[in-house]
């Protein structure tokens, strides 16, 4: 008689077992798809040159998900193995830390948060559940146990002195890959400046003011209000500064762009953006605004996903580089995926090839692929990040 409650019991754990082991991998594979697998094909040329590159990209949020990175995963878009097969040289990780429900490009509230939903499910720590800090801090620390734990095929770099080190060594080992923290937005300091300093200690080197909904610190191209920078975000932008911390203005509201710029005393950049000119929506840059951040010496990283280029190959990636290193020079163009960034990109980052190809037909030369395929991030992380 009394083994039907036992029975119950171990039933009831199956099933929750289950489910925290499922959920989280159901969810990765629904929100980050592909439009077409791999392998991926590419010219003779394109093939040639892409093995010759030092390829950087400004922006992932691979982090976001719960995948072991040291992993090769049949879904998703980004890990450390399929990083180093795509001769990826530095991926920025981005981690968004909070998200509104209905998620869209024209207006949302921070009222609720999809975040602490993937943070139960996802079995991150309780500290994580309630502060946005916390949740950053975590994911930077799972970073860098992926670097101990790839036996140096995969570094995380936090100044210039890391990153010249580090390519001095890949010249020697192609397969040597690397990654850079950033956030998302500044509400993740939990409304204190100084937990900018906790950020900085854990390895972030790149913020954004704002992501999808306006804060304390600037409006959001997404937000209800738009609003600009605001008092305390003046301070933010010093500060950040001050840490030689890079400025990123991805997802920012016209308001706060205009506002940073008119400060800043550092070279900004755009991590992961379209261009209006090719793809005319809220969230893309105006022609103001890409002139504005070359002015500043900055970087703008073209995305991959529909609602930034208009299409869902590369050729629609290559239109958006050539429209603007038509206006403003190839020294300001990089890329910036947004992988795994619940979108659906055209290609895992083993098909970059694809990009090269077609930069190839739009009539770059090898030299100007090298600089948009990563060279020009090298130069400016080299130049902007702390010394040591």
């Amino acid at each position: 008689m009394r083994r039907r409650p036992v029975q119950i019991t171990l039933l009831v754990m199956f099933i929750v077992v289950a489910f925290f082991l499922t959920i989280p991998r159901l969810v990765d594979e629904q929100q980050n798809k592909l439009v077409k697998m791999p392998p991926y094909r590419a010219s003779e040329r394109a093939l040639n040159l892409h093995k010759e590159l030092t390829i950087a990209d400004l922006h992932a949020d691979s982090l976001l998900w719960g995948r072991d990175l040291l992993e090769r995963s049949i879904y998703g878009q980004v890990d450390i193995p399929r990083l180093a097969d795509g001769n990826v040289a530095l991926q920025v990780f981005s981690l968004p830390t909070k998200s509104p429900h209905g998620l869209n490009i024209e207006s949302n509230e921070d009222k609720n948060d999809d975040i602490f939903w993937l943070a139960i499910v996802g079995r991150w720590p309780p500290a994580t559940w309630n502060s946005l800090t916390e949740r950053a801090l975590y994911q930077a620390r799972r970073l860098h146990q992926f670097a101990r734990g790839s036996r140096g095929g995969f570094v995380v770099i936090e100044s210039s002195a890391d990153l010249s080190s580090y390519l001095e060594r890949r010249r020697i080992n192609g397969k040597l890959t690397a990654g850079l923290l950033s956030i998302e937005g500044a509400h993740a300091l939990d409304g204190k400046l100084e937990n900018l300093d906790v950020l900085y200690r854990a390895g972030y080197r790149m913020m954004s003011p704002s992501h999808f909904f306006d804060n304390d610190i600037g409006g959001s191209a997404a937000g209800v209000h738009k609003t600009g920078l605001t008092e305390k975000g003046h301070e933010w932008v010093r500060q950040m500064e001050a840490r030689h911390m890079i400025v990123d203005l991805a997802h920012a509201s016209a308001r706060t762009i205009e506002d940073v710029l008119a400060i800043a005393n550092r070279p900004l950049i755009v991590s992961h953006t379209g261009v209006k000119g090719t793809c005319d929506n809220n969230r893309n840059l105006s022609d103001d605004q890409i002139r504005a951040v070359a002015a500043k010496g900055g970087l703008i990283g073209i995305g991959y996903w529909d609602t930034a280029t208009c299409g869902t190959d590369a050729r629609a990636i290559a239109k958006a580089m050539r429209y603007v290193s038509d206006r403003v020079g190839v020294e300001h163009v990089a890329l910036g995926s947004d992988f795994d960034g619940a979108v659906t990109a055209p290609f895992d980052t083993t098909g970059l090839v694809e990009i090269t190809d077609a930069m190839l037909e739009a009539g770059y030369s090898e030299q100007e692929i090298r600089m948009i395929m990563g060279e020009n991030v090298v130069r400016f992380l080299k130049a902007n990040l702390p010394e040591k």
